[in-house]
């Protein structure tokens, strides 16, 4: 038996459809917008380079080891054993900003906002950061210092040669 053909006719429900679309679709479980899913086609070829456990002994580097203990920083040590890729992409793309200098410190990941604004990172990390009016983070003022913070220097040093420490295909037009 022939299989059967399939046929070429379109319903006019199709037709009226395809005419009346103004926005181009995008999945919107997955995204926040079309932008930032052509972000995420953009970066799907990224790849992750596994965080190895260093295991040390009690009596090893016991200054480092403090300092981790008063940072509580346990959980930033102590890698997860997996995580899926696609999502961690996902989470990239929905937080690229779309305008220029507009930061929306939270991303879309899984049709749920995700924040990584300080609250949330400090949040994370189990220990709340309250700063008085006026105090800046240590960060802030190490970079604020006129005696440097190189980002150039600092770019060379962690980034992969020939590679920036920006993405350039997900920039806002």
């Amino acid at each position: 038996m022939a299989p059967k053909k399939l046929s070429a006719k379109r319903s006019r429900r199709d037709v009226a459809a395809e005419g009346t679309s103004a926005t181009p679709e995008f999945d919107s479980h997955h995204f926040r917008s079309v932008v930032h899913q052509q972000c995420f086609e953009a970066i799907k070829g990224w790849s992750f380079h596994r965080e190895r456990r260093v295991q040390l002994r009690e009596d090893e580097y016991t200054n480092f080891q403090e300092e981790i203990a008063r940072r509580h920083w346990m959980s930033l040590v102590t890698p997860m054993a997996k995580f899926d890729p696609e999502v961690v992409l996902e989470f990239y793309a929905n937080a690229w900003p779309t305008e220029e200098g507009v930061r929306d410190m939270r991303s879309w990941v899984r049709g749920q906002w995700i924040p990584f604004d300080t609250d949330a990172l400090s949040q994370f990390l189990g220990d709340p950061l309250v700063l008085e009016e006026g105090q800046e983070y240590e960060f802030s003022q190490r970079r604020n210092r006129a005696d440097g913070f190189d980002e150039e220097a600092i770019a060379q040093l962690l980034c992969t040669p020939g590679q920036g420490g920006e993405c350039g295909s997900c920039a806002p037009a």
